[in-house]
């Protein structure tokens, strides 16, 4: 247990560390900016030194802006993911601190491309640990089990408004350069972690009481359980079938890997659902 936690805590340290390396060598300097709070800092630092003359790092609003989503996190998405999103963005701030601000290439689709490339595997190496960068997951998370939208929907608006505030301020081209490096992230990530906002799950399982009980404690996600047989062994079992969002697959197969090393199981990806998705403080109702 302790191995599996010391190595999710490195990964996030590593992922920290290319998150700063794709701002300070690629993006900052090319005025292209990244995706989620990386980007609104970003752009924020650059309209406080360039209009108003004050200078402040991209890292420190970062860790500023993130302050408020860390107390939403811990009482709404959980107090784990929120402590793996903190170790994120502390280290990142260091890290963006400590690293230069300097121009590796001129050429601004260079720097749009290697940024986002960078920024992309940062954040899939997190996110695959079921850890995040803090920011935008945190709050498209809770929304998302409000309002049951995809995740993805609350990143396009709050990256469109990056997008937009870039083409406004600066130049027209610097939010072109901004949605190429917004599109490379976004497909590294896909490649890395998993391209769907849900995931269907099937657990073939001789302790389905148990599984049942133990992703309830962790999750707010509906179960269907429905008996199986093994066509060799014969063998009576249950299969667990639920769609979760891609954010809580580590936490899934840490569950089941916890409770039921031999359970077989089946991730396919969710291209769309239709009907009931259990949203977090609803119930379900019970027939009188």
């Amino acid at each position: 247990m302790f191995f599996i936690e010391a190595k999710r805590i490195i990964v996030v340290i590593f992922g920290s560390l290319l998150v700063a390396i794709s701002l300070n060598f690629f993006l900052i300097n090319a005025n292209v900016y990244a995706s989620g709070f990386a980007g609104a800092a970003q752009l924020a630092s650059s309209v406080f030194e360039d209009h108003l003359g004050i200078r402040v790092s991209t890292g420190i609003l970062l860790l500023l802006f993130n302050i408020p989503v860390f107390i939403l996190g811990w009482f709404k998405v959980g107090k784990g993911f929120t402590i793996y999103s903190v170790v994120s963005v502390i280290f990142a701030t260091l890290f963006m601190e400590l690293l230069p601000v300097l121009s590796v290439s001129d050429d601004i689709i260079l720097n749009a491309v290697f940024g986002g490339v960078i920024a992309g595997v940062g954040v899939g190496l997190s996110l695959k640990l079921g850890a995040s960068t803090g920011g935008m997951d945190i709050v498209a998370m809770v929304l998302s089990r409000l309002q049951d939208k995809p995740i993805g929907t609350y990143f396009l608006i709050l990256n469109g408004v990056i997008i937009v505030m870039a083409g406004v301020l600066y130049e027209p081209e610097n939010a072109l350069y901004t949605m190429l490096a917004l599109y490379v992230t976004t497909a590294v990530i896909d490649m890395i972690h998993t391209r769907h906002e849900k995931v269907t799950a099937m657990i073939v399982t001789l302790k389905a009481d148990e599984l049942q009980h133990a992703i309830h404690q962790k999750m707010v996600r509906g179960i269907t359980i429905i008996p199986a047989k093994g066509a060799y062994t014969k063998e009576d079992k249950s299969m667990l079938y639920l769609v979760i969002t891609r954010y809580e697959l580590y936490d899934l197969e840490k569950i089941i890997g916890e409770i039921d090393p031999n359970a077989f199981t089946n991730i396919v990806q969710t291209v769309g659902i239709f009907g009931f998705f259990r949203r977090e403080g609803e119930n379900i109702s019970k027939p009188s």
